[in-house]
């Protein structure tokens, strides 16, 4: 083994493989072996984010010891590592066996199968072309992957990172949904480490599942390109991963209202119907999606005058009422050459083809169709100038969807012709980051067709997808189980860097009932995007559709989201600088207590707000965890010294919430829709005794905030209730007046 060192990068060279090392950061190392090509070729990451660092090297005996002043990695025969902190304290080492599955079947048993007709080939273990096999440790803990299925901690589970449309139900067992994203944080005994594994191709993380002595990551191809978080705290290796891959810009204020969808809605007069609904039964509502139908014959960037009427007309009705509007667009472009966006993506050569230069087509919504070549900026731009149709008519944000990409006839071969940039690769590269750069040419789009800050919704995502748009968890079911693992799924998105995240209310497809609806929007009521979705052919689920006790619970807690929108919006604000979420698993300020390493059940608002939503049938009780310290109900405004478990009376209208002593949430008065009227009173939610806030206030809209158009306000009362009130920022009008409410007074 020998090593060449220039600044803060280190090349390794192997009898047989090359090793390159780079410090981004005293506390982020990249690990880089080229198997496939000498450029990292990243679609996660923007531009060089290596900052001057001080890198050393010393060869000791046989092995190679490089450190940072934070992380301390040595490197062996075979590519063997041991990361370290500088004191000695492991942090993980790799597997220096090979894989071996945890009872494997006997070559009997195999023989048996085999002469049933059955497939013996996948039963042991087989090595990946780029695979990394670690030690796991008595105490381990992991987190992130973003939204894949079933629990909060993801040990002894497998998953893969192939983004897939799966309409059937999921449950535990399915390894990829929609989203790709490699990011693993692992929490030990008593230390913290992270791992961003930026591969694009189909990619493998076993947890333990295989054998409990070990978990590994591997990838059908591309290269080794790790970046080790050697934060010393899970909101540490937050900052760091979300420094790298970016992190979710302050959306505008009325995103964050309640929005309604459904597919289903099938003409003028259904969403007229829908928006006459919310106002006349008193229940906010910010926004109306319009899905599919919407499009003539399915064709993006058009409309269906004859069920919808008149470009922009319907829009400008219900914006009257207060109501934005989102439209969905897919990528599949229909097979039409009178067609305006077939013919110019043919005539310009903007859509994927097959290894002879044909133009690929399958089936999606309007049958044949086309599928941009994203990877490629002029095809991004060229999408991304069509929306001017939308923004022209009114639209106020749009919705990507189908963007896997899904396809009707099979998926796509791995050798369809993609592009990323102007470098020709294929399908196997760029499906992962199909959806992510679909939403890039959207945001890009729309930022410049207006000031105001593009509301982009994808369903399909790569690691760095945060940057340019919200996302949603896909077709889930209206089912209890997915009640249930909406918690672990927003906790670990936020976690893995996407704080705008939410999961269709009441379930897409299949039936809700009275009582899932209830609690669905009760959990969901602190989501950060809060839409009811559901599929065509299943019950209405508008609260409406329900007995007036549904009406009146659903109309209760959706008041309550728009009371509580501008610490919402602060913790946006909060994240766009720290990237820590919205929406938190109680393990991320609580690492010390077991309690909360698989707690799936409650989460945290920021830092210091408790939610213990009841998720199962028939429950009017629930069993509440409180974390060190003093809590108070918010209903009651009793007192509760936390540490322990206790039995929480929860009737059907009821969702157990918390408030850590020395918290102050900035509240707003009741409204219909976001800006229905100014905001010239702030309310303060307060505990009894001391308690302290920063508070932001802007416009809500476009970007003037970045220019320094905005106030911040440092808010501290004493325990005498006395309240003042520091300006740390002031450029942009004040609040008329400011209340103090104590929490259970």
């Amino acid at each position: 083994m020998s090593f060449r060192q220039d600044g803060n990068e280190i090349c390794v060279k192997y009898e047989q493989q090359k090793l390159v090392v780079k410090a981004i950061r005293d506390d982020i190392v990249n690990i880089f072996v080229p198997y496939r090509t000498k450029e990292h070729y990243s679609k996660a990451i923007d531009g060089d984010k290596a900052v001057a660092t001080e890198l050393t090297a010393e060869q000791k005996g046989e092995d190679l010891v490089i450190a940072t002043d934070k992380i301390r990695m040595q490197f062996g025969e075979n590519l063997e590592m041991v990361i370290t902190r500088p004191d000695g304290t492991p942090l993980v080492r790799t597997h220096r066996q090979g894989r071996s599955v945890c009872g494997e079947v006997s070559e009997q048993m195999k023989q048996i199968l085999e002469s049933e007709g059955h497939d013996t080939s996948n039963l042991g273990a087989h090595d990946y072309p780029v695979q990394m096999m670690f030690d796991l440790d008595e105490g381990d803990d992991f987190y992130g992957l973003g939204d894949k299925t079933g629990f909060l901690n993801k040990k002894n589970y497998e998953y893969e990172n192939w983004n897939s449309d799966i309409p059937q139900a999921h449950n535990e067992d399915y390894h990829a949904l929609y989203k790709s994203i490699p990011v693993l944080f692992c929490k030990k005994k008593n230390d913290v480490y992270g791992m961003f594994f930026d591969n694009t191709f189909h990619s493998y993380l076993n947890l333990g599942k295989e054998n409990p002595e070990y978990y590994f990551y591997g990838a059908d191809d591309g290269n080794l390109d790790l970046y080790f978080l050697g934060g010393e705290k899970l909101t540490d290796l937050i900052e760091e991963y979300t420094y790298l891959t970016g992190r979710t810009p302050l959306p505008q204020r009325w995103t964050l209202g309640y929005q309604q969808s459904r597919w289903g809605y099938q003409c003028a007069e259904d969403i007229r119907d829908v928006a006459e609904h919310f106002r006349d039964l008193d229940i906010p509502c910010d926004a109306i999606h319009f899905d599919i139908d919407y499009m003539d014959g399915y064709r993006v960037f058009t409309w269906n005058d004859a069920k919808y009427g008149k470009p922009g007309d319907l829009i400008a009705e219900i914006k009257k009422q207060g109501f934005k509007t989102v439209t969905i667009i897919d990528p599949g472009t229909k097979v039409d050459p009178d067609y305006f966006m077939c013919k110019e993506g043919e005539e310009n050569g903007y859509f994927a083809t097959d290894t002879q230069g044909t133009t690929y087509v399958n089936e999606v919504w309007p049958g044949d169709a086309n599928y941009p070549d994203f990877g490629r900026r002029k095809v991004r731009d060229w999408w991304g100038k069509h929306h001017k149709f939308l923004v022209d008519i009114g639209v106020d944000g749009v919705w990507n969807d189908m963007n896997e990409p899904a396809s009707f006839r099979g998926e796509l071969p791995q050798d369809v012709v993609f592009h990323d940039e102007e470098r020709t690769t294929n399908h196997a590269e760029m499906h992962n980051v199909y959806g992510h750069y679909m939403s890039r040419a959207t945001f890009e789009g729309l930022q410049k067709l207006s000031d105001k800050r593009p509301f982009v919704i994808t369903r399909a995502a790569y690691a760095g997808t945060q940057k340019y748009a919200t996302v949603w968890t896909g077709d889930n079911q209206s089912l209890w189980s997915h009640l249930q693992m909406m918690v672990p799924q927003l906790c670990n998105l936020g976690m893995s860097g996407f704080a705008f995240a939410g999961t269709d209310i009441g379930g897409f497809g299949a039936d809700t009932t009275p009582e899932l609806l209830t609690r669905w929007i009760e959990a969901a009521v602190f989501s950060p995007l809060f839409r009811n979705h559901s599929c065509q052919g299943t019950r209405r689920q508008e609260p409406w559709q329900f007995d007036d006790q549904v009406v009146g619970i659903y109309r209760k807690y959706v008041k309550m989201r728009y009371r509580f929108l501008p610490y919402l919006y602060d913790l946006f604000y909060q994240g766009e600088q720290t990237g820590l979420p919205v929406m938190r698993p109680l393990v991320l300020h609580y690492p010390k207590d077991p309690e909360t390493y698989n707690l799936n059940g409650e989460f945290l608002v920021g830092e210091n707000l408790l939610v213990a939503p009841v998720l199962e049938q028939g429950a009017t009780k629930k069993m509440v965890y409180l974390p060190e310290g003093e809590w108070y109900d918010y209903w009651t405004g009793e007192k509760i010294t936390g540490g322990k478990y206790f039995l929480r009376d929860a009737p059907i209208d009821l969702c157990p919430m918390y408030l850590k002593e020395g918290t102050m949430i900035p509240m707003y008065e009741k409204m219909a829709y976001v800006g229905e009227k100014p905001y010239r009173t702030l309310y303060l939610l307060t505990t009894p005794g001391e308690a302290s806030y920063d508070h932001f206030q802007d416009n809500g809209e476009d970007y003037a905030y970045r220019k320094g158009v905005y106030n911040l306000y440092h808010f501290h009362k004493n325990a005498q209730g006395v309240l003042e009130t520091e300006m740390r920022h002031k450029n942009y009008p004040e609040y008329e007046q400011i209340c103090l409410k104590i929490v259970g007074k």
